[in-house]
This record gives C-alpha cells, sequence and structure tokens, in this order.
C-alpha cells in the first residue's frame, strides 16, 4: 500500500511503539460519530434551543452548557440527554474493531459512550475502566487494557465534565487523571483520533508538559481530514480562510510535539489502522510443519533444518506460533527455545506459542472441527506462515501423502490476509503450495520485488542455510510493506 512519507515515518514509530508496549490511544467524539452517536454540538442542540440560541453559530460550547445550568437552577436536562444519547444502541465500527484487536493496553477518551471498553471485552479481553478518582486508586487484577474516561461516562451523568464549572474545578475534582495523562504523554507514544484539540483541560496539560521537558517531549501524532473545497460548496473564500487556519493548527500543535497526519477523506484512517494492525501482525509467524518421511533431506538435515528456522525467527525478534506438527514439531520448539534461553530477555511464553493438537475428543465436536477451530485461532493474531515439508503416512495404504493439516493451515492464513511462505526446496505438500503462489504471485504476495527470493525458496541446490536467509530477508522486506 503507497502513503506519503509522513504517514510512512508514523507507522515505523507507532508499530514500534505498540511491539515495545509503549503505544496509547486517544479517542474523542469523531472515533464515535460514525457509530451513530452525536457529537457535541448535536448533543447540545436542544440546550441550546431551550436558551432560544442557535448551536450552529455557537463556538463556546462549553460556556453554553453553563448558561443552561445556570438558567434552569441545575444540570437536571442536560445529565437526562447524556443518559438518552450515549445509552442508545450504536453500530459497530470498523475502527473500534482493528482498535481493540491492537496489542495496546492504554486508552484515554473524552467521549462519553462505552464504545471502547464494549469492543475490548467483545474479544475477550478484561478491562480497567476509570471513571471517577476513586478508580484510580485500585486495579483490576490481570486487566489486559486500562481505559481513562478522563470527562466521565455516560452510566454517572451527574459527573460528567461539560459546564464551565466543571472545567474551572477539574483541577481540585478530578486532579488524578490529570496526572496519570501527563505520566503517559510522557512515556508513551499516543495516537489521537477523532480529536479536534480544542479542549482546555489537554491543552493545559500539553502546555506544562512542553514547558517542563523543552526539547524532550515525547513525538505524538493526530489525524486530521485535509481541508477540502468541496466541503464548502465551492465557495472559495471560505475554503482558503479554513486552509488557512488548519495549516496554523497543525504548526500551533508541533509545540507540543504533535505530528498532524493529514487524510483526504475519513476512510483513510480506517486504511491506515488496518494497515497498523497488518504490520503489528508481521512479527508473529506461523511455523507450519509435519514429516514422517524426509525424502531426499533425510531425518537428520530436517531436523537440524527446523531448529534453525525456528532459531533464526527467535534471534530476527520474531515470535513463533506453531501447532507441534508431526516429526518436526519438537524440532521448532527446542530451536526457539535455545535460542531464547541464550538471550537475557526471555520472555518465553511471549516469543513462543506452540500448542500441541488435542488427538481425542468426547464433546460436540468432532476431532477435525475442533482442529479446525484450534488453526483458526492459532493464526488470527499472526501476519506470516512458513510451510515446510508436509507429509503424512496413509493409515490403509501406508503410502507417504500429502499433508491435509498443512493445506487448511494455506488456506485459513489467505483467509486472515496472511502471507505464505512455502519453502519448496523442502519438498512435499510445501513444495505443491509454493508452486501455487509463484503460479499467481500477485494473488498470494502480490509484492513484486519480492518474487526473485521466492523463486529461491523453490530451489533444492540451495543450503538450509541460504534458505533460511532468504526466509528471513523476506520476513524484514514485508515488515516495510
Amino acid at each position: 500500500m503507497n502513503f506519503d512519507p509522513s504517514i510512512k515515518e508514523f507507522l515505523r514509530t507507532y508499530v514500534k511503539a505498540i511491539q515495545d508496549s509503549n503505544a496509547a490511544i486517544f479517542a474523542g467524539a469523531g472515533l464515535s460519530r460514525p457509530a451513530g452517536y452525536v457529537d457535541w454540538k448535536e448533543l447540545l442542540r436542544e440546550i441550546a434551543e431551550d436558551l432560544q440560541l442557535n448551536i450552529d453559530q455557537e463556538v463556546d460550547l462549553i460556556a453554553l452548557a453553563q448558561y443552561h445550568v445556570n438558567e434552569f437552577n441545575g444540570r437536571g436536562k442536560i445529565n437526562q440527554i447524556l443518559i438518552d444519547e450515549f445509552t442508545k444502541s450504536a453500530t459497530t465500527t470498523d475502527n473500534h474493531k482493528i482498535l481493540s484487536q491492537l496489542p495496546i493496553n492504554t486508552y484515554w477518551t473524552t467521549n462519553y459512550d462505552q464504545l471502547i471498553e464494549t469492543h475490548l471485552a467483545g474479544i475477550g479481553k478484561k478491562v480497567d475502566k476509570k471513571i471517577t478518582p476513586e478508580n484510580l486508586s485500585y486495579s483490576v487484577a490481570g486487566s489486559d487494557a486500562i481505559v481513562y474516561k478522563m470527562h466521565g461516562d455516560s452510566s454517572l451523568p451527574h459527573e460528567a465534565v461539560l459546564t464551565k464549572d466543571d472545567y474551572e474545578g477539574y483541577d481540585q475534582k478530578r486532579e488524578l487523571f490529570s496526572t496519570a495523562l501527563r505520566g503517559d504523554l510522557v512515556s508513551k507514544t499516543f495516537l489521537f483520533i477523532g480529536f479536534s484539540f480544542d479542549d482546555p483541560n489537554l491543552s493545559q496539560i500539553l502546555s506544562k508538559i512542553r514547558i517542563l521537558l523543552n526539547q524532550n517531549t515525547r513525538t505524538h501524532y493526530c489525524f486530521m481530514k485535509k481541508v477540502n473545497i468541496s466541503d464548502y460548496k465551492d465557495n472559495k473564500e471560505k475554503f482558503l480562510y479554513a486552509e488557512i487556519k488548519q495549516e496554523l493548527k497543525i504548526k500551533d500543535l508541533k509545540r507540543y510535539g504533535i505530528k498532524v497526519l493529514l487524510v483526504d477523506d475519513y476512510p483513510d484512517v480506517t486504511k491506515i489502522l488496518r494497515h497498523i494492525s497488518l504490520l503489528v501482525k508481521r512479527k508473529n509467524v506461523f511455523v507450519s510443519g509435519s514429516a514422517s518421511n524426509y525424502g531426499e533431506w533425510g531425518e537428520t538435515k530436517s531436523f537440524e533444518f527446523s531448529t534453525s528456522v525456528s532459531r533464526a525467527l527467535i534471534r530476527n525478534n520474531n515470535n513463533i506460533v506453531s501447532g507441534f506438527g508431526l516429526g518436526i514439531g519438537s524440532c521448532i520448539i527446542s530451536g526457539a527455545l535455545e535460542e531464547l534461553y541464550s538471550i537475557q530477555n526471555k520472555r518465553v511464553e511471549e516469543r513462543l506459542k506452540c500448542r500441541p493438537f488435542p488427538q481425542v475428543t468426547t464433546g460436540e465436536l468432532s476431532r477435525d472441527d475442533l482442529w479446525t477451530k484450534y488453526r483458526k485461532d492459532m493464526i488470527s493474531n499472526v501476519g506470516v506462515a512458513i510451510f515446510i515439508f508436509g507429509n503424512k503416512i496413509d493409515p490403509q495404504t501406508q503410502e507417504v501423502i500429502q499433508a491435509s493439516g498443512m493445506i487448511t493451515e494455506f488456506n485459513i492464513c489467505l483467509e486472515n490476509g496472511v502471507v505464505p511462505i512455502p519453502i519448496g526446496a523442502t519438498g512435499f505438500t510445501a513444495r505443491k503450495l509454493w508452486q501455487e503462489v509463484m503460479d499467481d504471485f500477485e494473488k498470494y504476495v502480490g509484492i513484486e520485488e519480492l518474487k526473485s527470493l521466492y523463486k529461491d525458496l523453490g530451489d533444492e541446490s540451495k543450503t538450509t542455510q541460504e534458505l533460511i536467509e532468504v526466509v528471513i530477508k523476506i520476513i524484514n522486506q514485508l515488515a516495510k510493506h
């Protein structure tokens, strides 16, 4: 996928931050709007009508909310509107789905809705939700993600930050949120999505960090839709004014270390998030291999090759996922473990995920159905799959036949957008899959500059070390696309 240089730089930086567990998301109203929730202006439309004001002519919406509280002796109606608007059903958005699946554990939002935490919980993640300052004093054991509701939540409308009173008293009532956010902004790389940067709380925090750190402020990123003349009904004067203002805003955000990523339209944000997900997953490599017969390679060479492949992957900073294939599964495990135990930061459970296939089932699912679900689960979070050997003995004829399980895994990989790397030189099913990929390279890989490397994977004259080097080159090139 082609991106301009600023997006490519962001992808490199942010993907690394995710992989290093140093990434965070800050979500504004723009993230929730496609789900069917209102933005601030629509939220306060009826409030403005009560005051005989036109919401479309108002700029200071915080003041507008305060006017209503002043005139009607309380915020009862505002609280009810929050409940009504943010408890109604909403549609699932691609952006929420993608974000929830990324290995990011820190989310900040000024939104009152519960879309972020709902999507995280929906894929089985345990969420530690911080709505009130009291929530910050304890942690949910074993949580996968923390969601900071900086302005509260629709479940507690009376405590939501909305009026001038709320903002002016923020440092007294919700100071712990400001402290926590300052810490995260210093230590993590943030991606702001759907955020206008008009929030006075955030501006104050960013200003304090800029003053404290001066030129050492961490770089953060935000998406912003490029001003387009079509949005101004071809009114050139208004378009030029908006263009100048946007450029000034972009330059001002640089003072806080925030780089603006301009997109032509909002669907481009989804494309970029999908690509982030793809690049993150490409660090995780699925190894599919099984053998009852080793052909011309022989058992010793095959075992040594399988061990060396997994060692090379760990050395290349990849994580391995495998299903403990027949014959060579233990070699894949031992190679990875040998390499992991030779380094200081082992993290075995994170770097190596190898599962034996259940051999007996007495439940509702047949063994084949259970294995298919098992395979889909293993492959769901990988971006690259290596295929080696691939054969088994037919129990009836005792002949060597193709490994049907490897073919199933290959097809599941294709369904999940996983890039296949069949090492054809190992023969058997891997050879068949390699030929299939080479016959329609555009379909299976689609990166023309990798074609010569893939061709080498089928070269039986290559040494085992040369084949492994080719595999690592392909994986590293894929990480850049």
